[in-house]
């Protein structure tokens, strides 16, 4: 049994781990910024604290007594919040600084990032037919604005953490991870998510058409939580010291991940496109050359087979927050 942290465990990857970290047997410390009523996933297993993990002070509360940390907190959402939010997205950089130090200081054996593709130079992002983006394609340095240039330095970061002080750090650039338990609308969501809603709500209110941010042809890779989980835990106990691509090489265009989630809704809907949308990079994909080579493996959950348990789960909590809408209202009247 090891004695594990996992920071933003209120979050949707982290509350996963959490969950898979208690089945293996492990004791977990789950620490988040948010009020235990706003988590995700809340186990009574684990050793739950809310805490700012920005502040120095709060990451050696965290870490004191422990053995190995998972760093999934920062401050995030999908393109939208991404492109309007890039102040907060660098504050996140405090989290990873603190946690890092207090890491060190209070003998942490292992430690792992969760950065993301984000880090990656846009200027080979700029066709849709993608060919996947190698690790080495960080660098010359061009990454999103503000999310991606803090991910890209906390990395940097792990890595001279490990050469000057022997701490192991192991870093994963996630693409696109999906699943239930997740969010799905208030701004956050990234676009399968968000897919699922909007059929969702068109499918329960009669509506005809569906809005699409940019012109649909945008290209990304989508990986199921299931595998994000899998390949978390396996980067974590490598011996792979550089950053690592953790994501599904089975590339789609944002229009091919609308057929999908109406041909499991059973619902067509009119296509309406906002070019003045955030929209991200043209295209986006993988290259997990690396991670096969590595750990002989690969995320593989096909990408209508995660869909259709992702549209099931937010279809059910869409319909819980109707009833409960409905009740309210009744009992207002």
């Amino acid at each position: 049994m090891k004695k594990i942290v996992v920071a933003g465990a209120g979050g949707f990857i982290a509350g996963h781990l959490v969950r898979e970290l208690i089945r293996m047997g492990n004791r977990v410390r789950a620490v988040d910024i948010k009020p235990l009523n706003e988590w995700y996933q809340v186990f009574s297993e684990a050793d739950n604290m809310v805490l700012d993990l920005r502040l120095k002070d709060n990451c050696y509360q965290a870490v004191n007594g422990y053995n190995e940390v998972y760093n999934l907190a920062a401050d995030m959402g999908g393109m939208g919040f991404i492109e309007n939010n890039k102040a907060a997205c660098m504050i996140s950089v405090l989290i990873n600084t603190h946690l890092l130090i207090a890491s060190r200081d209070c003998g942490i054996d292992r430690f792992f990032y969760s950065s993301s593709a984000c880090v990656y130079n846009a200027e080979k992002q700029t066709d849709p037919d993608n060919p996947g983006l190698k690790e080495s394609d960080a660098y010359p340095a061009l990454a999103e604005d503000g999310y991606g240039w803090e991910k890209l330095f906390s990395e940097r970061m792990c890595r001279h953490f490990s050469e000057d002080f022997g701490l192991t750090t192991r870093v994963a650039r996630f693409h696109n991870v999906y699943g239930p338990f997740g969010t799905y609308d208030g701004g956050r969501e990234k676009a399968p998510a968000a897919m699922c809603r909007k059929v969702i709500k068109a499918s329960i209110t009669g509506k005809k058409e569906i809005t699409i941010w940019g012109d649909g042809h945008q290209t990304r890779s989508f990986m199921y939580i299931d595998d994000c989980i899998k390949g978390i835990i396996d980067i974590m106990y490598s011996n792979i010291e550089e950053p690592l691509n953790l994501g599904s090489s089975e590339m789609v265009s944002i229009n091919e991940l609308v057929d999908t989630v109406e041909e499991i809704a059973g619902y067509k809907l009119e296509r309406k496109y906002d070019p003045d949308a955030p929209k991200g990079v043209r295209g986006r994909n993988s290259d997990n050359t690396l991670i096969k080579k590595y750990l002989g493996w690969e995320p593989s959950t096909p990408l209508r087979k995660g869909m259709k348990t992702t549209f099931t789960w937010i279809n059910e909590q869409m319909k819980k927050d109707e009833a409960e809408k409905a009740g309210l209202n009744r009992f207002n009247k």
